[in-house]
């Protein structure tokens, strides 16, 4: 057997105006997990996409199993061996489970795709990972849970060598993280290559052998994961300590903004009723499924609702549609950013303005330039947003950093009441430490903040209340010392 399945040798890729990566490199043994970490921007998912043939790097070599590789296009990486579970999900919806697994390679039959043998095969292969869903399903009726499911599959299918994994489990349950566990383990089990990307740190001391850091788009260290702690691993990502993940202010609440009454969508959610006071962060816990989004959503005017009743400063309101919201001071970072959020073929700048682009039009229709880039070139600034100018296309930039634009948008509109739905999915430690230091300064200055988050860490180090759903319903309102790990997913369960 070869020492190393995957290497990655003095690699370097420039784009226009920025060096995403700097000689660097990458050694991962078969029959072991290999996790990769660093910031948002630090330059893994570059090197991931050379390693998988989307990128063609400017210096330096690749190997798989001692030979050097030049990758044309993903199908030639994946008929060298190497397989990747994409973080944005990468499926036709209007295609089913089977399609979506064996696309480009259906078994034929007499010159036309063998529908039963398509079938047959899917079905086998979830049951072999004993994932719960039908060959015939159609992909956009599944839950984003699923498709990644569908992924992990996919990926599997090919009986590649070298897996790339890149935060696989940013949808899952811990039902579903720990399944995926278990079909990891199980490729390991059969000499297969593992890398992992992902930001949770439980997940990385869980189930990795190596971790090799990037930082900056330079490699920072590799080495057995055994040999990192929690604060060793978060300095060398960040080049700091982060001496306090969740910097929030001992703030005055005042009263109340947001007043919702028995709100409900048939088949949805039902009997919604809460309240969130200025200055304060009210946290909404609950499992995949619960309805979190689906009530925001509707609060912000996306969906209509079947009856309640929403009261903003007191006054009953009728949101019917987003821009309803937004001039009753109401703003919304959504849970999809590239799907409901980025306008992903505009810049940075434009991304940043366009909900407060009323701000800098004159009466006569004239846009005061000026004052926009001034205004966008300060949250840039302040939300430390890596990007070479304004004028880059937004869906150039890595995940937390796109993460990051869409926070100063509704930054620059300053709202009255801020809907945070995940705001750190997919965002490195750094990241998210000054997210959090931007929300307590946001509630520190009376802004009355909804933050919906699968993050137990999160919900308890950032709130002031706790909302707990379940099944459409809430099922408890918990104030800061009784929001624990076990009273949360207590009410999560019922």
């Amino acid at each position: 057997m070869v020492a190393y399945a995957l290497e990655a040798e003095g690699i370097s890729k420039f784009f226009p105006g920025v060096k995403a990566l700097s000689n660097v490199s990458l050694r991962v043994r078969p029959g072991t997990v290999h996790a990769l970490m660093g910031e948002n921007g630090a330059g893994k998912s570059t090197l991931m996409k050379c390693l998988i043939g989307i990128y063609r790097p400017d210096e330096g070599i690749i190997r798989v199993k001692g030979e050097p590789v030049q990758f044309v296009d993903t199908l030639d990486a994946l008929r060298s061996g190497i397989s990747m579970i994409h973080q944005e999900l990468n499926l036709v919806p209007h295609m089913t489970v089977a399609e979506n697994i064996w696309l480009g390679r259906e078994p034929m039959k007499y010159g036309f795709v063998d529908h039963h043998a398509l079938r047959t095969q899917t079905q086998a292969l979830l049951s072999k990972l004993n994932i719960r869903l039908q060959a015939d399903s159609m992909v956009g009726e599944l839950s984003i849970a699923a498709q990644q499911m569908v992924e992990i599959a996919k990926a599997v299918s090919w009986n590649a060598d070298i897996v790339i994994m890149d935060e696989p489990t940013s949808a899952l349950t811990e039902s579903e993280v720990a399944h995926l566990f278990t079909i990891i383990r199980d490729l390991r089990s059969q000499g297969k290559a593992i890398v992992y990307i992902s930001h949770k740190m439980d997940e990385i001391f869980n189930i990795t052998d190596e971790i090799s850091i990037f930082r900056d788009g330079k490699w920072v260290s590799s080495d057995h994961t055994a040999n990192f702690t929690r604060q060793s691993l978060i300095t060398q990502m960040v080049g700091r300590e982060l001496t306090q993940l969740f910097p929030k202010f001992n703030n005055a609440i005042g009263e109340e903004v947001l007043t919702v009454r028995n709100l409900q969508r048939k088949g949805t959610f039902h009997d919604i009723s809460f309240s969130v006071r200025r200055g304060e962060i009210l946290g909404v816990a609950g499992l995949v499924g619960a309805g979190r989004s689906e009530v925001m959503e509707s609060l912000f005017g996306m969906t209509s609702t079947d009856g309640g009743e929403v009261l903003i400063d007191g006054v009953p309101v009728n949101i019917d549609s987003p821009s309803t919201a937004i001039e009753k001071g109401m703003a919304f970072l959504t849970e999809d950013r590239k799907k409901s959020g980025l306008f992903l073929v505009l810049s940075v700048m434009e991304n940043m303005s366009i909900v407060n682009m009323p701000e800098y039009s004159s009466k006569a229709g004239f846009v005061s330039h000026v004052q926009m880039a001034q205004d966008c070139m300060e949250q840039i600034r302040k939300l430390n947003i890596k990007t070479p100018t304004m004028d880059q296309i937004i869906n150039n930039l890595s995940g937390g950093n796109q993460q990051k634009v869409l926070i100063a948008r509704w930054l620059l509109a300053q709202p009255k009441i801020l809907i945070l739905d995940e705001p750190t999915r997919g965002i490195d430690v750094g990241a998210k430490a000054e997210i959090y230091r931007l929300i307590s300064e946001l509630a520190n200055r009376g802004v009355a903040i909804i933050m919906v988050s699968s993050e137990l860490p999160e919900i308890i180090g950032m709130s002031d209340r706790v909302m707990v759903m379940h099944g459409g319903r809430i099922t408890g309102i918990l104030d800061k010392e009784q929001a624990t790990q076990e009273n949360i997913l207590s009410l999560a369960s019922e």
